[in-house]
């Protein structure tokens, strides 16, 4: 005989695991597809659908037959569905970059594969319980209202556990295996009869499967790890160029986002180089101001090079700092503090003076954070940087046609507070085609010189840009900030 209780308390872990899949599945999506709008609207919509879906096929199942043991089977499979998740979505996520679509729709058609299934399982969930529990027609009502209400507050408490504790502290793989199995559990309290005569086979097999699906669809040699913002494959191997050693962190499969020569100090990537100019336009550093932390390469070379400076960086991820403390050889120094927050929330009680600021954050693989790109946030910039200060900025992007748009955007709106903005393309690529480019804001207006008696520093200042830059786009601000929509036409 079921207990009193039992169908509520079902409905209830259901109802967490709902949102607790929604955000794993954020997870998955992000190191393929990135974190921008675009990914969001593709997951919620193919969940929201997929529940709305599930929804109406309970419906008419219960109306035919409501039975424990059916409704015990619906939970099973969406416990299969989500566990299958665990090896499948290295193979799904995989080919559909293969079919080398944009992002936005590579995160629509990941999830229809991913998180379509499960979801419309879980779907019926709701509809089916309403018709174990119903009694009569005079309680209908309340009836419903009850369980879609405990359904509602599960989703609630599920939506807070796993953004305030199961993902920062869980990889994606364990909290898909938790959840299955707690599903499993639910299975089994619904009908555990049925349970043993049907399913343990299925769930050796399925358990078969997740423990052996790291050597099967692993790459070796990659080290993974999930932070509370990211995850990340770490990687050693040797520079193309200079086959010198070295170690990268990925946090997408585009490209590496940062890298280290195991033998030696030098900054591997080009860009980042681009980063001394400072030492032309701002000869005296005192203290600078880094944006995007990563594997901290610049912020180790700078402390390193200005021995009388000071540098704060401000790194969203502590888990990425955890990680380029164990792999890319940061250690504590009194001139390097780091803060782990948003850096738009930084500055906006920031109460010190610059020399510089670095900006080399991104939330996705080519997409600044559009909250560091508006007119507010670079208001906030201006206002920190002493009188002679400047802003260097990585960004992705072309420089003239549809491919362009964003990094005129980002000029037009740097131009509102700086006096003079400059522009330096770093490679030889076509200017219509996307490329990291570095922007340089100056707080004065002084006359300045493109040219050094150093000679590393003199062929960074030949780079600068002098071809007219057509002034076409609107200032970014926080009201409207298109910032993927940019991006994404820059693909």
């Amino acid at each position: 005989m079921v207990k009193k209780y039992t169908l509520e308390f079902i409905v209830f872990i259901c109802g967490a695991i709902v949102m607790i899949y929604e955000l794993v599945g954020s997870r998955l999506i992000a190191p393929y597809a990135g974190t921008s709008i675009y990914v969001w609207t593709s997951l919620i919509g193919v969940i929201l659908g997929s529940l709305s879906l599930g929804y109406y096929l309970g419906g008419k199942l219960a109306d035919r037959k409501a039975e424990w043991h059916f409704f015990s089977t619906i939970i099973f499979s969406a416990a299969v569905f989500i566990g299958s998740t665990v090896f499948l979505k290295n193979v799904i996520l995989d080919f559909v970059q293969l079919l080398n679509v944009r992002s936005e729709y590579t995160a629509l058609i990941a999830s229809l594969f991913l998180f379509a299934p499960a979801s419309v399982a879980l779907g019926m969930i709701s509809p089916y319980s309403v018709k174990l529990k119903m009694k009569n027609l005079e309680s209908s009502a309340s009836t419903v209202g009850n369980l879609y209400a405990i359904s509602t507050v599960g989703s609630i408490v599920g939506t807070f556990a796993a953004g305030f504790f199961i993902i920062p502290f869980f990889g994606t793989t364990r909290i898909l295996l938790f959840m299955s199995i707690s599903l499993i559990a639910m299975s089994v309290l619904a009908s555990w009869k049925i349970f043993l005569k049907t399913r343990l086979v299925v769930i050796a097999c399925v358990s078969c499967i997740v423990l052996f699906q790291g050597s099967i669809f692993g790459k070796k040699g990659v080290i993974d790890i999930d932070t509370p913002y990211n995850k990340v494959w770490i990687e050693y191997g040797h520079d193309e160029k200079s086959k010198k050693a070295m170690i990268t962190l990925r946090t997408d499969p585009f490209a590496n986002q940062s890298a280290m020569f195991l033998d030696g100090d030098d900054l591997v990537f080009t860009y980042a180089k681009y980063f001394r100019l400072v030492q032309h336009f701002h000869p005296h550093i005192k203290k600078a101001l880094m944006i995007g932390g990563c594997g901290y390469s610049y912020p180790k070379y700078f402390i390193d090079k200005f021995p009388e400076s000071t540098m704060d960086v401000v790194e969203i991820d502590p888990g990425m700092t955890e990680i380029a403390r164990k792999y890319f050889r940061l250690q504590e120094n009194d001139r390097l503090r780091i803060f782990h927050e948003d850096a738009r929330t930084f500055l906006n009680k920031n109460k010190d003076k610059y020399d510089v600021i670095y900006g080399d954050a991104f939330n996705s693989f080519i997409s600044v954070p559009y909250q560091l790109a508006t007119r507010e946030a670079i208001d906030k910039m201006y206002n920190a940087l002493n009188d002679d200060g400047l802003v260097i900025q990585n960004i992705i992007s072309g420089i003239n046609g549809e491919k362009g748009e964003f990094l005129r955007a980002e000029i037009a709106t740097y131009r509102q507070y700086f006096p003079q903005v400059y522009i330096f393309k770093i490679s030889d690529k076509d200017s219509h085609e996307s490329q990291n480019v570095i922007l340089v804001a100056l707080k004065n207006d002084k006359t300045q010189s493109f040219t050094s008696p150093d000679k590393e520093l003199n062929k960074y200042l030949q780079s600068l840009w002098r071809e007219n830059i057509e002034m076409d786009m609107p200032v970014i601000t926080d009201d409207h900030a298109p910032v993927e929509y940019y991006k994404f036409r820059s693909l």
